[in-house]
């Protein structure tokens, strides 16, 4: 079942401090469209979901794993010549040579891995390229003794970087027995939705991150110091207010030109936080899209010699980072179909917990830091609902209300997530009633 699916990490090196806080949350029920889950189903009570007993108050400096690895004490990419190498993308290449990357999920259920091969033709599909392998004992997903783990082509994309007919493709991952490795998500997720595929499941996904600098502190922030409180920084437009607006443009243009629907893009609330939108798409591509949209901006990041973090809670006392995730089928979307809203609303109302342990890589323990009920987000013990109420766990946009068909947003999802993991309990608890 989609709800057994927390994952441990690479390595525990790659796990933050925890940065909880104790909040009360204000009471939603004045509004009509609310549903509230009993107060003794919390984390606290469940042993895989246990807070822990004291506060802990880290660093940003102090938080490995942001950085998905060994903390650098400087970036190298950014001080590289960014101009050498178009003297070698010049290069005439050989007709039929066409590189392409294969990206895949690693062990740890949020980062992401990819190598390069040359083949001699132009696939017009997936399953037109070769399945490929790696060495799974070093991205947490094999034993040493039995190593080889398989990439299975899934989703074809155009190469931002090398252009011409150059590929990006997104792969799930086996192990040596064809089995799918502990971090495929996606095999499900697809299953989910060749069983559902006559109710046209959209998704959009809101991913939020943030840019951190070399010495891991957001970028922008004054060395030793915070900025102005937030309130300036939301859609902001001015030196003070925005940075690394380059980049984002760059990665809205790369992702479009890669056939990645992405949809929009802003500034978020805390300064060097950004969101994109990606959607909407149709059931197992929403993920596919959403992954290689995050490949493509690490990959530009790297370039600026900035770093992308999409750990939801890296600063305390300001605002987190999710994935919101839109959610509609076809009958949501026809006249009245409100009346489906508020039926998948109450379904997801019972069946919260089991939600909140699959939209973080860890079984929950991610979005404990995030899911605070301050700074627009609801209670993780407590399940909500509300009509333009971004303090609830699900908002149903004003617009929505008043046409009375349309769309839930499901504000749960950590900027973290497995969209593959989201978007395949969405649809097995409202559409296949699971």
């Amino acid at each position: 079942m989609w709800g057994d699916s927390a994952v441990s990490a690479v390595n525990e090196t790659e796990r933050l401090p925890a940065v909880l806080m104790a909040r009360t949350r204000g009471d939603l029920r004045a509004h009509k469209y609310v549903h509230t889950r009993s107060k003794h189903q919390t984390l606290n009570k469940d042993p895989e979901l246990a807070t822990m007993s004291e506060t802990t108050h880290g660093k940003v400096e102090d938080n490995p794993k942001i950085l998905s690895g060994p903390v650098l004490t400087n970036s190298p990419n950014a001080v590289l010549s960014k101009t050498l190498l178009t003297r070698y993308n010049d290069l005439p290449l050989p007709a039929d040579k066409i590189l392409v990357t294969y990206i895949w999920i690693d062990g740890s259920g949020e980062h992401m891995r990819c190598k390069d091969r040359t083949i001699t033709f132009i696939p017009k599909q997936p399953k037109d390229l070769p399945v490929w392998n790696f060495d799974g004992s070093s991205t947490g997903q094999a034993d040493g003794h039995n190593s080889d783990t398989f990439l299975v082509p899934r989703a074809l994309y155009k190469d931002p970087f090398r252009r011409g007919n150059h590929l990006l493709v997104m792969c799930d991952t086996y192990k040596y027995n064809m089995e799918p490795t502990k971090t495929n998500h996606r095999i499900k997720c697809q299953e989910a939705y060749d069983k559902c595929k006559d109710e046209e499941p959209w998704f959009g996904i809101e991913q939020e991150y943030i840019l951190l600098d070399s010495d891991l502190r957001p970028f922008g922030w004054p060395p030793g110091g915070f900025p102005p409180p937030q309130g300036p920084y939301y859609c902001g437009v001015g030196a003070n207010k925005v940075f690394a607006r380059d980049l984002v443009e760059a990665h809205y243009r790369c992702c479009l030109y890669a056939g990645v629907p992405i949809c929009g893009t802003n500034a978020e609330v805390m300064p060097s936080q950004w969101e994109f939108q990606v959607g909407p798409s149709v059931g197992v591509t929403a993920a596919d899209d959403l992954w290689v949209a995050r490949y493509i901006l690490h990959r530009l990041a790297e370039e600026y010699g900035v770093i992308v973090t999409f750990d939801p809670k890296p600063v305390q006392d300001w605002n987190g980072s999710g994935a919101h995730t839109n959610f509609s089928t076809k009958k949501m979307r026809e006249e009245n179909g409100i009346i489906e809203i508020e039926k998948a609303i109450d379904k997801l109302s019972k069946v919260h917990m089991k939600h909140i342990k699959v939209y973080d890589p860890r079984g929950g323990k991610d979005n404990e830091r995030r899911l605070t009920g301050l700074h627009e987000t609801a209670s993780i013990n407590d399940f909500s609902a509300g009509v333009a109420n971004r303090g609830s766990s699900i908002r149903i946009p004003r617009a929505v209300a008043e046409e009375k068909k349309g769309y839930l947003e499901d504000r749960r999802p950590a900027s973290n997530c497995d969209p593959y993991a989201v978007c395949d309990a969405l649809m097995r608890t409202c559409i296949l009633n699971e």
